[in-house]
């Protein structure tokens, strides 16, 4: 090929790579306004709603000559309904005058017959006592100034919360059998501990199968946990900076699960009020003589 006609080759090129590149137009970027409804159809982790459902009078209970409203008669669930739901789910029935959970084996998986068991009536200012056994190798809990909290997915569904992210949970474990009792820090997730927080000390569990007797008082931010009519294992204070202190240090801080924080943070809400509440993890339970007494 002769150099003319290659000279004209690369005029001609040239003229073609001058005329594509005034013509090319690079991707645009995203447009702020679809970057800001991308923001948009994300779910505020500490935007919720308290479920409004059914509660009972507390007034049309019995109560005793030392001011113990009795909250489990031994026969029936009167007063009692499943966390987030208006019936008692079919695994907790009534047996030897006992409320009885019958265990799965699926921990916290809670399988559509189980779920949380509470009484539907929220208090403020209380003295609770009870008695409870655990299978061997159990676990279970016993919640207070609980809320049934709900929230919504990125669709539009309800999204039913765990009870545990709005109350302090007292435990209930099989301390020589169920890992748990090994895990935490300093005993925290031992029975009658404040879970995930405050150990009971002194430890005074017995073992898998015996009823042991449980006291919480709750008294204007006060708080305090018996276990076998010892002295107080555990007692700490609502509302104050040291409570908010203990929640960051727990699994419930404001980075690890926000809305669990902002929730028990201002545990009980405003009015500074809650639900009782029994916990399904799965594993066989029992618990009776339920009484409570109002310290207004």
């Amino acid at each position: 090929m002769n150099k003319k006609v290659l000279n004209w080759c690369g005029v001609i090129g040239l003229a073609i790579v001058a005329f594509l590149c005034g013509r090319y137009t690079a991707p645009k970027a995203e447009a702020p306004a679809a970057v800001a409804n991308n923001a948009a159809a994300q779910v505020d982790p500490t935007e919720y709603s308290i479920m409004d459902l059914p509660m009972v009078d507390i007034s049309n209970f019995p109560v005793d000559k030392d001011g113990y409203i009795t909250l489990f008669d031994g026969k029936t669930f009167n007063g009692w309904r499943g966390y987030g739901k208006t019936e008692v789910p079919p695994r907790w029935t009534i047996q030897d005058g006992c409320i009885t959970f019958a265990g799965t084996g699926t921990g916290e998986g809670q399988t559509a017959e189980g779920g949380d068991l509470i009484f539907a009536h929220k208090f403020k200012d209380f003295q609770l006592e009870l008695e409870w056994k655990i299978s061997e190798g159990g676990n279970s809990g016993i919640f207070y100034l609980a809320q049934e909290v709900e929230t919504k997915d990125a669709k539009g569904n309800q999204v039913i919360q765990p009870i545990y992210i709005s109350a302090p949970e007292y435990q209930v474990l099989d301390n020589a059998n169920h890992p748990d009792a090994k895990l935490g820090k300093d005993g925290n997730r031992q029975s009658g501990s404040l879970y995930d927080m405050i150990p009971a000390k002194p430890q005074t569990f017995t073992k898998a199968g015996e009823w042991q007797k449980t006291k919480i008082m709750v008294y204007r931010g006060t708080v305090t946990h018996t276990l076998n009519d010892a002295e107080n294992c555990v007692e700490y204070h609502l509302w104050t900076p040291r409570w908010t202190e203990m929640l960051q240090a727990s699994k419930f801080s404001q980075d690890a699960w926000p809305l669990a924080f902002e929730l028990l943070n201002n545990l009980g809400g405003d009015a500074h009020e809650g639900v009782i509440g029994f916990q399904d993890h799965g594993d066989n339970v029992w618990y009776r003589n339920i009484r409570i007494k109002l310290l207004d």
